[in-house]
Formats: structure tokens, C-alpha cells, sequence
């Protein structure tokens, strides 16, 4: 068995050479027909999960209605669940790593968002730093045109005084 601490670093949030052939070895079964014959293998594994439990609950009513229990009974019995276990545990963990694909890809998209977010922010902080130089040139060309309207001004309204009279 493979210690725990060997497999930490497979699935840490670090990109590792195994997890992303992994997950593109993932990506390649969701596409085309690998769908279809998931779902066809696991349903074939459920039908067989369903019998084994139907096996399990035959053999105990068989041991309730005889009042006797057959020697090979126990070791039915004992077969039957550790078939049931395994099948319900690949089942289970099938479920899981589907779920986490979903999870990682999703996770990946949103990276690349953000980091497409994180450059464009970028990109506008520099265009801020060339674009403070234009709006100080504005604030001149406002403050002169500011001056020559304050001397215009008085002008303008002698002219409106003379055309109401």
C-alpha cells in the first residue's frame, strides 16, 4: 500500500507531470462515445451490486424460513457482501473523481479568467499613467480657456444689456 504522504504531492495544488496526464487522460474518456460506455459499465456494475444484495437478502430469509443453516451459507453470504462492498466503493469512487474532474476543470477556467481580468487591470493602470499626462495637459487647457472666459464675460454681458435696452 502506498503511504499517504507519497500521494499528497500527486494531488496538491501544485501541477504535477502524473495529474495532468491524469486529467487529460480524464478529459479524453468525457469526450465522444467515452460518456456512453461509462455510463453503460457503471450501470452493468449497479445491476450486478443490485443482484448481490438480492443474493444476500435471499440467503438470510432462506436461514429464517428453515430454521437450519446451511454450512456454505455464511460463505455465500461472505462472498456476496465483500462483491457488494467493492463494486459499491468503485461505484462510489468513480462518482468522486468525475465530480473532482468537474471541480478541476472548472477551477482551470476560472484561473485563466482571472488572470485575463488581472492583465486587462494591468493594461488600464498603464494607459492610467499615460493617460494622467493627458488629463494635466487638459486641466491647463481648461484653466486657460477658464481665464479668457472671465475676461470675456463682463464683455458678454454689456452686449446683453445693450440689445435689451
Amino acid at each position: 500500500m502506498i503511504p499517504v504522504n507519497r500521494l499528497r504531492p500527486l494531488f496538491s495544488a501544485v501541477p504535477t507531470p502524473l495529474r495532468k496526464l491524469v486529467i487529460m487522460g480524464l478529459d479524453r474518456v468525457k469526450r465522444g462515445r467515452g460518456p456512453i460506455m461509462v455510463r453503460t459499465v457503471a450501470g452493468t456494475v449497479l445491476v450486478v451490486l443490485i443482484s448481490s444484495v438480492y443474493s444476500m437478502i435471499k440467503i438470510q430469509k432462506r436461514g429464517i424460513d428453515d430454521g437450519v443453516v446451511n454450512p456454505t451459507d455464511p460463505v455465500l453470504m461472505a462472498e456476496h457482501l465483500l462483491e457488494a462492498s467493492l463494486m459499491g466503493f468503485i461505484l462510489f469512487l468513480a462518482l468522486m473523481i468525475d465530480r473532482l474532474h468537474h471541480y478541476i476543470r472548472e477551477l482551470r477556467l476560472r484561473k485563466k479568467g482571472v488572470e485575463a481580468i488581472k492583465k486587462q487591470n494591468r493594461g488600464f493602470e498603464d494607459g492610467k499613467t499615460s493617460s494622467s499626462a493627458e488629463i494635466k495637459s487638459m486641466e491647463e487647457e481648461m484653466a486657460v480657456l477658464g481665464a479668457k472666459l472671465k475676461r470675456r464675460n463682463p464683455k458678454l454681458r454689456q452686449k446683453q444689456k445693450k440689445q435689451r435696452l
